[in-house]
């Protein structure tokens, strides 16, 4: 699905003003008691670092509740999936521009492509998990278990593109491409298992 990344840019960072003035709030100097939960939290994650780091500030709002924690995780990663995908665009039209390495060329825009499905696939999610609290016995495990499948979709997107940098001779754009799309492959590794651990507590 061809997304059109500059309006999805748009359409996120008015949502991401809006979900911070009413769902998330700023975030605050949280409490010990409260990192710790998001500590132990993340260790289910595969980079729980990253995880703490990237969750630890919105305690406040995530109140040891698993639901809202794969929430938040989830809205990170469609903040950095989106941030890194709009980036990915502009390389690849100075690229277009600038490079006679078609083959690093054209691994940029299949990259611009995948990530533009990604957002698709996370944004989905998204908007599924702010129905969260409506949501009871069979239905939310159904709507969860779609979460998870767009979620794991998404993340294979962005492996792609990674992927697709393999036949590339090593220079700096392929460096710094792939370092971004990493830390994404991360934040969104991560989101995907916390809901897959919300949902195994649901299940339960």
């Amino acid at each position: 699905m061809e997304i059109q990344l500059s309006t999805m840019l748009f359409f996120f960072l008015s949502t991401t003003v809006l979900l911070a003035s009413t769902t998330f709030g700023q975030p605050i100097e949280p409490s010990s008691n409260e990192t710790d939960y998001i500590r132990t939290s993340c260790n289910v994650t595969r980079y729980p670092e990253t995880c703490f780091a990237t969750l630890s500030n919105y305690s406040d709002y995530i109140q040891h509740d698993p639901g809202r924690m794969a929430k938040v995780a989830i809205h990170v990663a469609l903040s950095n999936v989106t941030h890194t995908a709009n980036y990915v665009t502009n390389i690849s039209q100075l690229a277009d521009a600038n490079n006679n390495n078609t083959r690093e060329s054209a691994a940029i825009e299949d990259c611009v492509s995948v990530l533009g499905d990604a957002i698709d696939e996370i944004h989905k999610s998204n908007r599924q998990m702010k129905h969260l609290g409506n949501w009871s016995g069979e239905l939310i495990r159904f709507e969860l278990s779609n979460v998870q499948t767009w979620m794991s979709a998404a993340l294979t997107n962005e492996e792609t593109c990674t992927d697709g940098f393999d036949e590339v001779v090593d220079g700096d754009m392929k460096a710094d491409v792939c370092a971004r799309v990493d830390a994404v492959k991360e934040v969104t590794s991560n989101a995907l298992a916390l809901v897959n651990s919300y949902a195994d507590t649901v299940s339960a």
